[in-house]
């Protein structure tokens, strides 16, 4: 099994995301993590959508059929190697007077941040690769975790280039 991290750039429009899902769903492939949201053109939203592929299911069917769809505008993997790749959690943990101070520890240890404390618990907010985050929770895990939230992954590529560029100007022409 294999996992692979899809850009795709869509008119912003309801319903694209759930014929996009659909299709993935037909499909047989289960969807791990899937983010949404504008891009810096507002008529404009990026679906990064991240697959574990088994070798019997290609991928590369599934992208040609999203192709196919009128208000898909452009379809990139995203590498882990040419992308930087981000989640966000938010994780409230117990916390008492003898506690709070190891968990603020750790929070710095990772670069997180303290978002809001109470007398019986601390929320956290922190960024960063699935890797850092999961070990974050394992630390965090024996003082107890009372509620967590967790965003899908984002990814953007490396370097100057713009998947936006090209594929605002297909959008011009299309109207």
């Amino acid at each position: 099994m294999s996992k692979h991290t899809l850009s795709v750039l869509v008119e912003n429009k309801p319903g694209v995301l759930a014929r996009i899902t659909a299709l993935f769903s037909r499909r047989g492939f289960n969807i791990d993590s899937l983010a949404v949201g504008v891009t810096e053109h507002p008529e404009i939203s990026r679906i990064t959508i991240v697959v574990n592929v088994i070798e019997d299911l290609p991928l590369e069917q599934v992208t040609k059929q999203l192709n196919k769809l009128v208000n898909v505008l452009k379809i990139v993997e995203l590498e882990s190697g040419s992308a930087v790749q981000r989640e966000l959690v938010l994780v409230k943990v117990r916390a008492d007077n003898e506690t709070r101070s190891q968990i603020v520890e750790i929070v710095q240890l990772f670069r997180a941040k303290t978002v809001d404390v109470s007398p019986e618990a601390v929320t956290i907010e922190a960024t960063g690769g699935s890797d850092k985050l999961s070990a974050m929770l394992k630390m965090l895990e024996p003082y107890g975790i009372k509620e967590l939230v967790q965003s899908g992954t984002i990814a953007i590529g490396r370097g100057a280039r713009s998947i936006t560029d090209r594929s605002l100007r297909a959008l011009d022409r299309s109207a």
